[in-house]
């Protein structure tokens, strides 16, 4: 009976040593792949191919045009909106990163209730971007704002300003709203670093008289330095295609002041009804956020070696 089993079973261990790990490995990747080219690619692809065409969602079929849709979008207003992309990208990054690192460097300290006060900076990060987008449009209302309330308290406005509603002072308010929400993880990354750089290196630097800008720019911003570089990459990349505070707050508004790739796009697609423009942008879009990417890979390999 024994002999038997064993047969039986000799088989099975060889069919099993016949599949090898590499094998196996690409076996558990196929359906996270096939999830990837449904959801991701697929629709992607599909997108960029309308560039060139001329198509709409209001009619029926479509018609090759080639490059006339990039053509038209490069001679329309792009140079603005790159720039104001930019604008919104550079100042969702520095803001919050300059809040961040204050934080995680006060946090660093010996003071009481840190952990508490650290749970307590992770609100705005978990918080959903709409719930953020309708919070500070409370904060920014020109009839009942807090803002208004307060400024007006201190003496610094006389009349209630709407905020939103002018293209000088709208950037400038979704570029807020979006740092609260972004400055916690930050301070979460850059505190995980600070926790790192040995305390001997202080301690010893400040027996040699160095000042605490000294032994900041010396000891902390060196051991720093790589994930400081990961996080503004990061920042910068998940920052040029954000979409829900912006559209929630202003809708590119007020006259487009703070229209963003990310709003044109929707905008173009599903109030103009042009797939065509619409896939051109997202091809440019892409192709500047590929930029983006490469820099960070190159940065991640860079740190690697």
């Amino acid at each position: 009976m024994l002999q038997e089993v064993t047969r039986q079973a000799q088989p099975r261990r060889r069919l099993g040593s016949r599949l090898g790990e590499k094998t196996f490995a690409v076996l558990m990747t196929l359906p996270g792949l096939a999830l990837l080219a449904a959801v991701v690619v697929y629709p992607l692809v599909a997108a960029l191919v309308s560039a060139f065409y001329k198509q709409s969602l209001l009619f029926p079929g479509r018609e090759f045009v080639g490059l006339d849709n990039v053509r038209a979008v490069l001679n329309d207003n792009f140079s603005q909106l790159l720039t104001q992309t930019l604008v919104f990208t550079v100042g969702t990054t520095l803001l919050p990163f300059v809040i961040g690192f204050g934080l995680a460097l006060a946090l660093n300290t010996r003071i009481r209730g840190a952990k508490v006060l650290r749970g307590v900076m992770l609100i705005p990060w978990l918080v959903p971007g709409v719930v953020v987008s309708f919070l500070w449009m409370w904060i920014f209302n020109a009839n009942y704002g807090v803002l208004n309330a307060i400024l007006q308290g201190l003496g610094i406005i006389d009349d209630p300003q709407a905020w939103l509603a002018k293209p000088g002072t709208a950037m400038a308010a979704v570029i807020v709203a979006k740092s609260w929400q972004s400055f916690p993880w930050m301070m979460v990354m850059l505190l995980a670093g600070l926790q790192t750089v040995p305390r001997e290196l202080h301690e010893a630097a400040e027996m040699d008289g160095a000042g605490v800008i000294r032994r900041f720019r010396s000891i902390t911003v060196p051991h720093l330095k790589g994930i400081i570089g990961l996080v503004i990459l990061l920042e910068i990349i998940w920052n040029f295609q954000h979409f829900d505070i912006i559209y929630v707050l202003t809708g590119g508004g007020p006259a487009g002041s703070t229209q963003t790739f990310a709003t044109a796009v929707y905008e173009t697609a599903f109030r103009s009804y042009d797939l065509g423009r619409a896939g051109a942008l997202g091809l440019l879009w892409m192709l500047l956020l590929m930029v983006l990417v490469v820099v960070y890979i190159r940065f991640t390999e860079a740190g690697e070696e």
